[in-house]
Parts: C-alpha cells; sequence; structure tokens
C-alpha cells in the first residue's frame, strides 16, 4: 500500500496529470507524468483501471499489483510530482513480471523525454 502523502485522490489532480502531463506507454500501461517543482518533495501516484480490463475482481487485483510494483519504484518518480498509471485491457492477462517491465519501460521513456 502506497502511504497517504503518496496517493493521488482528488479528480482534478488526476486531470491536471492526464491534460497537462507527459506520456509514456508500453504494452499494457499508460504513464501520465506531471512535474511540477511549487509541490514540495512528495511525489503522488494515482491508478486508473477502466471496466474494459474486465469485472471488479479482476480490476481491483490489477490495482493492488500495480501499487505494489510502484511502491517499490516510488523514488524514481521526479519530486513533486504527480504521476497517473492507466492500465490497458492487456494488464488483466499479464504476469507480474510483464507488468513490471511495462511499467520500468515507460518510467525509465518519461525519464529520458524532455520537459
Amino acid at each position: 500500500m502506497l502511504a497517504a502523502a503518496n496517493r493521488l485522490c482528488h479528480r482534478n489532480e488526476f486531470a491536471l496529470a492526464v491534460r497537462r502531463g507527459r506520456r509514456a506507454g508500453r504494452g499494457c500501461l499508460v504513464l501520465h507524468l506531471h512535474t511540477d517543482d511549487s509541490r514540495g518533495p512528495a511525489r503522488r501516484v494515482g491508478f486508473v483501471v477502466a471496466r474494459s480490463v474486465g469485472p471488479a475482481v479482476v480490476r481491483n487485483r490489477v490495482r493492488r499489483r500495480l501499487r505494489h510494483l510502484m511502491r517499490e519504484r516510488l523514488d524514481v518518480v521526479p519530486a513533486g510530482s504527480l504521476l497517473v498509471v492507466r492500465a490497458a485491457p492487456a494488464a488483466a492477462t499479464a504476469t507480474h513480471a510483464g507488468l513490471a517491465a511495462d511499467l520500468d519501460g515507460a518510467l525509465h521513456a518519461l525519464r529520458r523525454s524532455p520537459r
């Protein structure tokens, strides 16, 4: 579980990250990263798992797996940024290693791209 200080909870924060942030997609994930140095040192992460991924049981499983993977990679996210991790329907059948590889690849692409 992510700490409360590291979770996105408000709709306007999700919208800000998706609309104004940089985007990188890999396989079964799309990441949206909005960096703002004035937000302080906290890194905030939110997850979007739509109905197209599957029924509620599957969506919750995917969300739990993504939270677990993101908790281990939180230090890779720049300080003061908002990150939205959006799962594609392929995430429902992806293995743990596959999700981790897609997440690592997308994070790496976001770090390489210019602001």
